[in-house]
């Protein structure tokens, strides 16, 4: 199914779509999934130091992501897209709003961590200037590395001399 961007909203998420944003989590992460707990949890944080928004094609929630903003630091807690509607640009919509907000909140650094054997969100984020920093054996279970990656959102300022 080709949905064309203009047929998709991006917005804040609330937490009445907390149920429908599971059932995608649990579609997409299977046995690493948030549960609704985590999610009301991190919607508790907005917009202090979280922000959340999702990609809606009609009625349906067909993407999610979340960011982590404190001080200079910046991170991508999740990012999830509808298998029916992945490669069509609603990550890039979605990582996009995170980098966007990471910009609005001044955050110098925007990391996050990927599954090492997933081509096309590795892909995605060295699109975007994300850098491979590190890798984490195991992170997401035994033979599932995750490949930390960064964004520099801002220069940092100089250091002046003594």
């Amino acid at each position: 199914m080709n949905v064309t961007r203009t047929d998709r909203l991006l917005r804040r998420m609330r937490w009445w779509d907390i149920d429908a944003v599971h059932a995608l989590e649990e579609r997409v992460f299977a046995e690493t999934a948030w549960s609704r707990e985590t999610f009301w949890s991190e919607l508790a944080g907005v917009p202090q130091t979280r922000h959340y928004v999702v990609v809606a094609s009609g009625e349906p929630i067909v993407g999610y992501a979340g960011l982590m903003a404190i001080g200079p630091d910046a991170d991508v807690q999740t990012l999830a897209v509808a298998s029916d509607y992945q490669r069509q640009g609603v990550g890039a919509q979605l990582l996009d709003s995170l980098i966007d907000e990471a910009k609005l909140r001044c955050c110098s650094r925007l990391t996050l961590e990927v599954a090492a054997a997933s081509e096309p969100a590795r892909r995605l984020y060295l699109r975007r200037g994300f850098e491979v920093i590190a890798r984490r054996s195991g992170y997401y279970g035994p033979g599932a590395d995750a490949l930390i990656m960064r964004l520099r959102v801002r220069s940092e300022p100089e250091e002046s001399a003594p």
